[in-house]
């Protein structure tokens, strides 16, 4: 969609539309939209509390197209559509979806929905909903789907071809053909490409690739998505404890957890608790929960900051200069250890580093931090000489070296000592890390100047 404006005028064209049943309007206004941006448009008029207008608009696609955009509904807004519609129409609707989509639109209904709207479904569909369903939130199994190409090891290239062509039509990706012995148990795989360029006579067990890449059905959904962005793959393959095929995750999906993984950082990083929908949709009192625990910790961890001022007074007061450079010197140290801290997190998340390299990174960042203290304290020192003298300015200079190199180094080994103790190294936050080198910046900065001017 082309903006906020561009929004609103479609919405109005399309409410004119509706309210006077013009078709052929309806059809100019949404023929060449896609299955996302009409999403967009339904989400308008559900953000409004228009379900009406939201279902008129649903109902006035043709099926197999209203499938799809419901699927690109969030998960609130599809309840709340889903709500306002009877069962049959639902279940046509959720007929077009994918399974994956599906299994998941079946988690969010209550157990009453979910029974009448069963009942209603083919004896296959219901069984593949049902065991796709089972999977525990998190897994490759809950993400995976069942629309997939899998041919049996004995074909030829021209009968697995046409074994492809009666398939693919209800296959969420037909560029990978999987290939299964009598036991349904992956043994290989071929791409599309190779059937097609392949001598028709030629053995599929004598072309597929036997060494696949592939998944297990309870594995860490953020891992599944980690193999497919490593190896670039279309999708890859989950298989049971016995090594049969039971489904595919696909890139998009993959996208979507990496998409939802890089938000709960983001957010926890900041030290947000995780948000279940979009911002703009969070209920104002469950988003004050989320944000208010840790703005109380912190607030507690900040007083230890006021406990080092008031132990050193009597410095400050026999030097009041001193106090002019406090919020520069642990601002400095806050900002580099959360530099550190962003930077390792980032990279333990990615797999880039791991606790293993924890003694690698710590000569690293030795270097680097003692670089950055250095150059930031050539940039302070001659403030410091111009509002204290030689002696504050050194005391400013070796406090930016010390404090940088300590919040450097703090900011590093955090999300480590987090992940031993078996927590989120995300955890280890901006807000996190400059508490606490606010705290220790201050002893740091007036423990240094009571022992140079000779103020202890």
């Amino acid at each position: 969609m082309a903006g906020t404006d561009s929004l609103q005028a479609d919405k109005a064209l399309l409410e004119t539309a509706l309210a006077q049943q013009d078709r052929i309007a309806l059809d100019a206004l949404l023929g060449k939209r896609r299955s996302a941006d009409v999403a967009e448009l339904l989400e308008a008029f559900v953000d409004e509390d228009d379900e009406a207008t939201a279902l008129a608009l649903l109902d006035a696609l043709p099926l197999d197209r209203g499938g799809n955009v419901f699927s690109y509904l969030c998960d609130e807004n599809q309840q709340r559509l889903a709500a306002g519609m009877a069962d049959q129409p639902l279940v046509m609707l959720l007929e077009e979806m994918g399974s994956d989509e599906r299994a998941d639109f079946f988690n969010l209904v209550g157990e009453d929905r979910r029974e009448a709207l069963l009942r209603r479904m083919a004896r296959l569909e219901r069984e593949e909903v049902l065991h796709l369903a089972s999977y525990e939130e998190g897994t490759a199994g809950a993400l995976m789907t069942a629309d997939y190409v899998a041919i049996p090891v004995g074909l030829s290239v021209s009968q697995a071809l046409m074994r492809v062509r009666q398939t693919a039509p209800d296959a969420e990706t037909v560029y990978q053909v999987y290939i299964l012995d009598d036991g349904g148990r992956l043994t290989g795989t071929l791409s599309l490409r190779q059937l097609i360029v392949a001598r028709p006579g030629a053995a599929v067990a004598e072309l597929m690739i036997r060494d696949v890449i592939h998944t297990r059905v309870d594995a860490e959904q953020e891992d599944v998505a980690k193999l497919v962005a490593r190896y670039d793959l279309l999708a890859v393959p989950v298989v049971d404890d016995a090594d049969r095929l039971v489904g595919i995750v696909t890139h998009d999906d993959a996208l979507d957890v990496m998409e939802a993984e890089a938000t709960e950082d983001i957010h926890k990083g900041m030290s947000i608790g995780q948000l279940e929908t979009g911002v703009s949709r969070v209920p104002l009192v469950k988003l004050y929960r989320k944000r208010i625990v840790w703005l109380v910790l912190l607030v507690f961890g900040n007083l230890f900051s006021g406990a080092g001022i008031a132990f050193f007074e009597d410095t400050i007061a026999a030097q009041v200069a001193l106090v002019f450079f406090l919020p520069l010197l642990i601002g400095s140290g806050g900002n580099a250890g959360a530099q550190a801290a962003t930077l390792t997190v980032r990279g333990m998340a990615t797999g880039d580093v791991g606790v293993r390299d924890w003694g690698k990174l710590m000569g690293r960042e030795l270097l680097v931090a003692g670089a950055l203290g250095l150059t930031m304290a050539l940039a302070v020192a001659p403030i410091g000489v111009m509002r204290g003298g030689d002696a504050v300015a050194l005391v400013v200079a070796i406090s930016m070296i010390t404090i940088v190199l300590f919040g450097s180094l703090l900011g590093m080994c955090l999300p480590f000592l987090l992940d031993r103790l078996g927590w989120d190294p995300a955890t280890a936050s901006a807000p996190l890390v400059t508490t606490v080198i606010d705290a220790c910046g201050v002893v740091i900065y007036f423990g240094i100047a009571s022992q140079l001017l000779g103020l202890g």
